[in-house]
Protein backbone atom coordinates (compact mmCIF):
# COMPACT_ATOMS: atom_id res chain seq x y z
CA UNK A 1 0.00 0.00 0.00
CA UNK A 2 1.30 3.44 -0.97
CA UNK A 3 0.64 6.31 1.36
CA UNK A 4 0.54 9.94 0.35
CA UNK A 5 3.85 10.58 2.08
CA UNK A 6 5.64 7.70 0.37
CA UNK A 7 4.25 8.64 -3.06
CA UNK A 8 5.49 12.17 -2.54
CA UNK A 9 8.89 10.87 -1.63
CA UNK A 10 9.01 8.98 -4.90
CA UNK A 11 7.88 11.95 -6.99
CA UNK A 12 9.84 14.73 -5.33
CA UNK A 13 13.50 14.44 -4.43
CA UNK A 14 14.62 15.52 -0.99
CA UNK A 15 15.49 19.15 -0.54
CA UNK A 16 19.09 19.77 -1.54
CA UNK A 17 19.46 16.38 -3.21
CA UNK A 18 20.23 16.35 -6.92
CA UNK A 19 20.95 20.04 -7.33
CA UNK A 20 24.18 19.19 -9.03
CA UNK A 21 22.28 16.77 -11.26
CA UNK A 22 19.73 19.42 -12.20
CA UNK A 23 22.45 21.90 -13.09
CA UNK A 24 24.19 19.37 -15.27
CA UNK A 25 20.88 18.46 -16.87
CA UNK A 26 20.11 22.12 -17.62
CA UNK A 27 23.58 22.60 -19.08
CA UNK A 28 23.00 19.54 -21.26
CA UNK A 29 19.69 20.96 -22.52
CA UNK A 30 21.28 24.35 -23.23
CA UNK A 31 24.11 22.67 -25.17
CA UNK A 32 21.59 20.62 -27.15
CA UNK A 33 19.50 23.73 -27.84
CA UNK A 34 22.61 25.58 -28.95
CA UNK A 35 23.54 22.78 -31.36
CA UNK A 36 19.98 22.68 -32.69
CA UNK A 37 20.01 26.44 -33.21
CA UNK A 38 23.35 26.28 -35.02
CA UNK A 39 22.05 23.50 -37.25
CA UNK A 40 18.85 25.43 -37.95
CA UNK A 41 20.88 28.51 -38.94
CA UNK A 42 23.06 26.33 -41.17
CA UNK A 43 19.98 24.92 -42.94
CA UNK A 44 18.55 28.41 -43.31
CA UNK A 45 21.77 29.90 -44.74
CA UNK A 46 22.20 27.05 -47.21
CA UNK A 47 18.65 27.45 -48.53
CA UNK A 48 17.43 24.04 -47.38
CA UNK A 49 14.56 25.43 -45.31
CA UNK A 50 13.30 27.61 -48.18
CA UNK A 51 13.50 24.75 -50.66
CA UNK A 52 11.71 22.32 -48.37
CA UNK A 53 9.04 24.91 -47.62
CA UNK A 54 8.44 25.56 -51.32
CA UNK A 55 8.13 21.86 -52.11
CA UNK A 56 5.81 21.24 -49.17
CA UNK A 57 3.65 24.21 -50.19
CA UNK A 58 3.50 22.83 -53.75
CA UNK A 59 2.34 19.48 -52.35
CA UNK A 60 -0.24 21.24 -50.16
CA UNK A 61 -1.56 23.23 -53.13
CA UNK A 62 -1.70 20.18 -55.40
CA UNK A 63 -5.40 19.75 -56.28
CA UNK A 64 -5.12 15.98 -56.62
CA UNK A 65 -2.77 14.62 -54.00
CA UNK A 66 -0.26 12.09 -55.38
CA UNK A 67 -0.35 8.49 -54.17
CA UNK A 68 3.16 8.83 -52.81
CA UNK A 69 3.99 12.09 -51.10
CA UNK A 70 7.60 10.92 -50.77
CA UNK A 71 7.92 10.41 -54.54
CA UNK A 72 6.42 13.87 -55.06
CA UNK A 73 9.05 15.36 -52.74
CA UNK A 74 11.89 13.47 -54.40
CA UNK A 75 10.76 14.54 -57.86
CA UNK A 76 10.35 18.19 -56.94
CA UNK A 77 13.50 18.41 -54.86
CA UNK A 78 15.55 17.00 -57.72
CA UNK A 79 13.97 19.43 -60.16
CA UNK A 80 14.39 22.47 -57.96
CA UNK A 81 18.14 22.24 -57.52
CA UNK A 82 20.03 24.71 -59.67
CA UNK A 83 22.13 23.11 -62.39
CA UNK A 84 25.81 23.01 -61.58
CA UNK A 85 27.72 24.82 -64.37
CA UNK A 86 30.28 22.02 -64.42
CA UNK A 87 27.56 19.42 -65.00
CA UNK A 88 26.14 21.47 -67.86
CA UNK A 89 29.60 21.80 -69.43
CA UNK A 90 30.09 18.03 -69.19
CA UNK A 91 26.70 17.41 -70.83
CA UNK A 92 27.66 19.70 -73.69
CA UNK A 93 30.99 17.91 -74.05
CA UNK A 94 29.25 14.51 -74.15
CA UNK A 95 26.92 15.77 -76.89
CA UNK A 96 29.87 17.05 -78.93
CA UNK A 97 31.74 13.77 -78.47
CA UNK A 98 28.72 11.78 -79.64
CA UNK A 99 28.55 13.90 -82.79
CA UNK A 100 32.28 13.41 -83.44
CA UNK A 101 31.91 9.68 -82.83
CA UNK A 102 29.10 9.43 -85.39
CA UNK A 103 31.17 11.41 -87.91
CA UNK A 104 34.18 9.11 -87.39
CA UNK A 105 31.97 6.03 -87.82
CA UNK A 106 30.63 7.43 -91.09
CA UNK A 107 34.14 8.28 -92.31
CA UNK A 108 35.34 4.79 -91.35
CA UNK A 109 32.51 3.23 -93.34
CA UNK A 110 33.37 5.31 -96.43
CA UNK A 111 37.07 4.48 -96.15
CA UNK A 112 36.32 0.75 -95.86
CA UNK A 113 34.19 0.95 -99.01
CA UNK A 114 36.94 2.84 -100.83
CA UNK A 115 39.59 0.38 -99.65
CA UNK A 116 37.49 -2.55 -100.79
CA UNK A 117 37.69 -1.20 -104.37
CA UNK A 118 41.50 -1.49 -104.35
CA UNK A 119 41.86 -4.80 -102.53
CA UNK A 120 41.31 -8.10 -104.26
CA UNK A 121 38.35 -10.14 -103.01
CA UNK A 122 39.02 -12.49 -100.10
CA UNK A 123 38.68 -15.62 -102.35
CA UNK A 124 41.61 -14.54 -104.56
CA UNK A 125 43.82 -13.96 -101.52
CA UNK A 126 43.21 -17.51 -100.31
CA UNK A 127 44.14 -18.99 -103.74
CA UNK A 128 47.54 -17.30 -103.83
Amino acid sequence: MVTAGSARAVQEPRAGAGRCGRGALMAHYKAADSKREQFRRYLEKSGVLDTLTKVLVALYEEPEKPNSALDFLKQHLGASTPENPEVEALRLEVTEMKEKYEAVLEENKKLKTKLAQYEPPQDEKLGE
